[in-house]
């Protein structure tokens, strides 16, 4: 997809996530929103994968591992076809395929059960160590939030994917400066973030995390480095799209009015 497409795209995946927090009185709309211009671009232009066939064994895995953004993974596999868009107005309601976090099994998309922070990076270096064994030829793509830096997990699987230099995985850190009750960097020193990847043996890029050039343009050219995983650090600003809820750490929580779900629309120029 071009860029002006996969930038219509994402408006309308912002509306759809927009609207499920609302329906659902859903929290973490503000860290859904920051991320799914990676989302976009990763699923239109850069992972092997066929929504008709989603457990296809040369597949690439995608993992979010930030499972608190499900909403925004829930809406991209909705519109790239891996199951009906009107499922996403069950969001989160008793019995639904899509909870609050991404679950376990049942929901064709989902690679893993996310959302204790730390847990996606371990469990995508192991895919992409199964792929060398197996000797497939499948990529391992995980998402991180900043604020999940935090975890301990997140470096032991570090080091240990750069120890087996598995250069078939690659790290995202949708790095929007916020966690739950702070500033990213007022809570546990993360600056600087790009060069703690490096001391783990990482190859390592700072990017824009919405630009769409830029995201297809890295994305495409992995493995950056012969013999080492990747790991992108796409600066993005929590609550993308939507100019009352961008840098604005009360929408972590915050559940969206049926006034304010208009004027997102109304911003995100659908109606």
């Amino acid at each position: 997809m071009t860029s002006q497409e996969l930038h219509s795209m994402a408006q309308s995946i912002r509306v759809a996530v927009v609207e499920m927090s609302h329906r659902a009185k859903a929290p973490h709309l503000a860290s859904s929103l920051s991320c799914i211009d990676i989302l976009t671009v990763l699923y239109w232009n850069i992972l092997s994968i066929n929504p008709k066939d989603p457990e296809h064994s040369e597949r690439d895995r995608f993992i979010l591992s930030k499972g608190h953004a499900a909403a925004a993974l829930y809406a991209t596999l909705a519109y790239r076809g891996f199951f009906p868009q009107e499922e996403l107005k069950n969001y989160v309601r008793n019995g639904s395929l899509l909870p609050e976090h991404p679950p376990s099994e049942g929901l064709a998309g989902v690679e893993a059960a996310t959302g204790s922070l730390g847990h996606g990076l371990p469990v995508g270096v192991g895919m992409a160590l199964s792929s060398r064994i197996c000797k497939k030829n499948y990529r391992v793509f995980v998402l991180l939030s900043d604020g999940e830096c935090n975890e301990g997990s997140v470096w032991e699987a570090a080091m240990f994917a750069a120890g087996q230099k598995l250069e078939n995985v690659t790290v995202i850190v949708d790095y929007n400066k916020w966690q739950a009750t702070g500033r990213s960097n007022d809570i546990l020193a993360l600056h600087p973030l790009a060069k703690k990847w490096e001391a783990c043996g990482w190859s390592v890029q700072e990017i824009d995390g919405h630009d769409f050039d830029t995201l297809t343009r890295v994305l495409v050219s992995l493995p950056k480095e012969t013999g080492k995983p990747t790991a992108i650090i796409a600066n993005t600003i929590k609550g993308k799209g939507v100019s009352f809820m961008e840098d604005n750490n009360n929408w972590h929580y915050k559940i969206p009015s049926e006034q304010e779900v208009i004027q997102a629309k109304r911003e995100l120029g659908i109606q």
